[in-house]
């Protein structure tokens, strides 16, 4: 049994929280949702407004948003995968297109969601910028621009030096993609927010309730350290730790991103850095920094690399290393912020498959939806992946269900060592790049 409360920044500071009891004893239920992130609670949310008397529960082996959907950055962004040019050039340009509309959709659902069920989570729209700090960068992002604008997608725009210096200023800046539809929140009070609105919906919510077991009979059967749940469907909304389960070892691997928080910023840092409409903002790395201010005008900032896991381990929040990179990488963006205080140094894992795309998929039969592979851009996708889970589990065919992504084949990861060795190859080559595009 895990502190929480120590896992992030959002976790330890969203106030009172009253965990639900662990399952005890033997239950039986239409579905039961495995996982208590962004992606289960939003699957729970919409099983019960689409259909109110369902049987539904969710149990979480630690406490809900436990997970990433509790230590993220809190972007919600239209970003699919790692990037939209290298989605055209693996499944070709028309599915790219539809995957980006569905994240525009995801993004809209979450301020809907937030603003309908009064969810207290700090969120605001303040849109996004992808900022070129490099020539190399600045090529790389000009291209994805051109090439967005040409398949005729709306709302992008390349900001030049000069305006993208009139909304934040640093050094490094060369330019920036543009974009509106992005929100930022509170990832842990968005989460537990959604856990009020289900238990209200009548979903049943187990916590410190590890599930040891699937069983299929004429039912599926989840075994419990203390109980079991027989349910018709099943969901595995467990992204980052889905190779904890079986079926699903082979089709992700958990990546570990890391974060470091400011004490709040001074006005006399933002009359230097201006950044007076607090858009989101990532650059164009392969292992992106990804930064935003706080509901208090703290600086997040995040990214740099990655810590990679062998076999089961999931302990790799913490790299001292990239801490003190990132705590380096702040002073260099802002050099007005070369004495800032950190406060705050977690770290999470982010679900990755091979080929860098989100997964839907059904594992043995149609009783059992996993959902994966979030790339580290999971908070509208999980929410609106929750929709079309909930599509699936009630048998509707609707244009969520028919994108190319749910139920598509997955390149299997290689088995372990080979698995961690491909994973540190791959790691070594991006990390490579990027060192040398910083200096071109």
């Amino acid at each position: 049994m895990e502190n929480y409360r120590e896992k992030s920044f959002w976790l330890s500071t969203a106030g009172d929280y009253k965990e639900n009891p662990t399952l005890k004893g033997d239950i039986k239920v239409d579905i039961a949702i495995v996982g208590g992130g962004f992606t289960g609670l939003s699957t729970a949310y919409f099983l019960k407004k689409e259909s109110p008397s369902l049987k539904v529960a969710l149990l979480e082996s630690e406490v809900i948003g436990f997970g990433a959907s509790g230590r993220n950055a809190g972007f919600s962004m239209t970003l699919f995968g790692f990037t939209f040019s290298l989605t055209a050039r693996v499944f070709g340009k028309e599915k790219a297109v539809e995957a980006h509309h569905y994240m525009e959709k995801a993004v809209d659902l979450v301020q809907q969601i937030v603003q309908e069920e009064k969810i207290d989570c700090e969120y605001e729209h303040p849109g996004f910028l992808r900022v070129a700090t490099s020539r190399r960068y600045e090529k790389r992002i000009r291209h994805e621009v051109e090439m967005v604008q040409a398949l005729g997608i709306k709302g992008i725009e390349w900001m030049d030096k000069e305006r993208l210096s009139e909304e934040v200023r640093s050094p490094l800046y060369l330019g920036a993609w543009w974009e509106r539809r992005c929100g930022l929140l509170n990832p842990a009070k968005m989460a537990w927010g959604m856990k009020d609105v289900i238990l209200r919906k009548g979903v049943e919510i187990y916590e410190r309730t590890p599930v040891i077991e699937i069983k299929r009979n004429g039912k599926i059967v989840l075994k419990t350290p203390e109980g079991s749940v027989s349910a018709d469907k099943i969901v595995l909304a467990t992204n980052a730790y889905s190779h904890l389960i079986p079926g699903l070892k082979r089709k992700q691997i958990p990546v570990f991103t890391h974060i470091v928080l400011t004490e709040p910023l001074k006005d006399k840092h933002f009359e230097e850095i201006g950044w007076k409409n607090r858009q989101g903002i990532e650059d164009a790395r392969n292992f992106v920094h990804y930064y935003r201010l706080t509901k208090e005008n703290r600086l997040l900032m995040g990214g740099r690399s990655i810590s990679i896991a062998f076999g089961k381990n999931m302990d790799k929040d913490l790299n001292e290393k990239i801490f003190i990179k990132l705590e380096e990488d702040i002073k260099t963006t802002f050099p007005v912020l070369k004495d800032i205080n950190i406060t705050h140094r977690w770290g999470g894992p982010v679900s990755v498959s091979l080929d860098l795309i989100p997964a839907i998929g059904f594992l043995g039969d149609k009783r059992i939806i996993f959902s994966l592979g979030c790339v580290g851009h999971g908070v509208s996708l999980t929410h609106m992946n929750g929709w079309t889970i909930a599509d699936l589990l009630l048998d509707k065919k609707t244009e969520r269900t028919e994108v190319f992504f749910v139920n598509r084949k997955i390149l299997p990861m290689p088995p372990e060592p080979l698995r961690f060795a491909v994973a540190k190859a791959i790691k070594a080559a991006f990390d490579i790049q990027d060192m040398i595009y910083d200096r071109l």
